[in-house]
C-alpha cells in the first residue's frame, strides 16, 4: 500500500464515522507515525509504507474512529505559535484562549516586572505563553488537578520558562494564601471551567468523552467557579490591576452583574473571537 492510498483508505473510514475533516487528520495521523512534516510527505505520497508504520497509522485510526481527540492521539498541541504536550489529564488549548494571552499582555504593558497569576493553569498554556513573551514577569499558576500540575510543568520545560513560572497544586487562590501576594498582583488571567452541567449531552464527543470534566463542568450554571474567582481576586490585585477570564457562550451578562455587585471593579470590557462570540471578559480593580 502507498502512502496516497493509506490516506485515501483512513479517510474513508473517519468519514463514514462522520469525523469532520477526515482527510486532513488522516494525514496529520500519518505523519505522526511516519515522524515526517507535510513536504515530505507530498514528495513521497506513491513510496510503499512500511508494515510497521501502517500498523501505527491503522491502530490511531482506530482511536480516532471511536473520536479521541486528534490531539490526545498526536500528543500535542500548538498554541501561541509554541509546542505543547498534551495528554487526557489537560483541557486541550484552544485558539480562542489566546484572547486570554493577548488581553494579559496589553495589561500589562508598560510594566517591565509584572506579577501575574493563571488560575486552572492546565496545561500551562497561559502562563508559558505570557512568560515566553514576559522574560522579567514573576508568574504563579495553580491547578486542581495533580495530574494537570506534571504537564503544565513538563510543557514549561519544553518552551524553556521553567525557571520563571511557580505551578502550585490546589484550588483557585488556596496556594497562593500563604505566599504573600495579597495585594500585590498586577494581573490576573484564567480560563476556568464554564460549562453547565446539564449541557453534558450537546457537547461533541471529542470533548464530552475524553477531556477531563474537571477542567469543563462548573455546576448547574456554568458560572459557578467564575463566580468564586470574582469574588475573591479583589484581595489579591493591586489597585489598578487587570482580571481577565474566558467565559463561555451567553455568560457576559451573569458575570458583568457578579463584577459590578462587588463594588470593587470598574467597568468591563469585552473581547470577542474570531466567529463573533464574547469570549473573554476584562475589568480593573477599582
Amino acid at each position: 500500500m502507498t502512502i496516497a492510498e493509506a490516506i485515501q483508505k483512513a479517510a474513508e473510514t473517519l468519514s463514514a464515522r462522520n469525523i469532520p475533516d477526515a482527510r486532513l487528520d488522516a494525514e496529520l495521523l500519518l505523519r505522526h507515525a511516519l515522524g515526517k512534516d507535510r513536504a515530505w510527505l507530498l514528495v513521497h505520497m506513491q513510496d510503499r509504507l512500511d508494515a510497521g508504520v501502517r500498523r501505527s497509522f491503522e491502530q490511531s485510526i482506530e482511536r480516532r474512529k471511536l473520536r479521541e481527540p486528534l490531539q490526545y492521539i498526536i500528543g500535542t498541541q500548538e498554541f501561541w505559535g509554541l509546542p505543547f504536550r498534551v495528554t487526557p489529564d489537560v483541557l486541550i488549548p484552544r485558539p480562542e484562549t489566546e484572547f486570554v494571552v493577548e488581553a494579559a499582555l496589553t495589561a500589562v504593558s508598560g510594566n517591565s516586572t509584572p506579577v501575574i497569576v493563571d488560575l486552572c493553569t492546565g496545561s500551562g498554556c497561559i502562563a508559558i505563553s505570557l512568560a515566553k513573551e514576559l522574560p522579567r514577569a514573576r508568574i504563579f499558576a495553580t491547578d486542581q488537578s495533580d495530574r494537570a500540575v506534571p504537564v503544565a510543568q513538563e510543557n514549561a520545560r519544553l518552551n524553556g520558562v521553567a525557571n520563571r513560572i511557580r505551578f502550585l497544586e490546589g484550588d483557585l487562590f488556596g496556594p497562593l494564601e500563604e505566599l504573600d501576594l495579597l495585594g500585590r498582583i498586577d494581573c490576573i488571567a484564567t480560563n476556568p471551567p464554564y460549562v453547565r452541567s446539564g449541557d453534558l449531552s450537546t457537547l461533541q464527543p471529542e470533548v464530552r468523552d475524553f477531556e477531563p470534566a474537571m477542567a469543563l463542568f462548573a455546576g448547574p450554571e456554568g458560572t459557578e467557579i467564575a463566580e468564586r474567582i470574582i469574588h475573591k481576586t479583589p484581595g489579591y490585585l493591586k489597585s489598578g490591576g487587570s482580571f481577565i477570564m474566558e467565559m463561555g457562550i451567553g455568560q457576559t451578562a451573569a458575570l458583568g452583574k457578579i463584577i459590578e455587585d462587588t463594588h470593587k471593579f470598574g467597568p468591563i470590557s469585552i473581547m470577542k473571537d474570531l466567529a463573533g462570540i464574547e469570549r473573554v471578559i476584562i475589568s480593573h480593580k477599582k
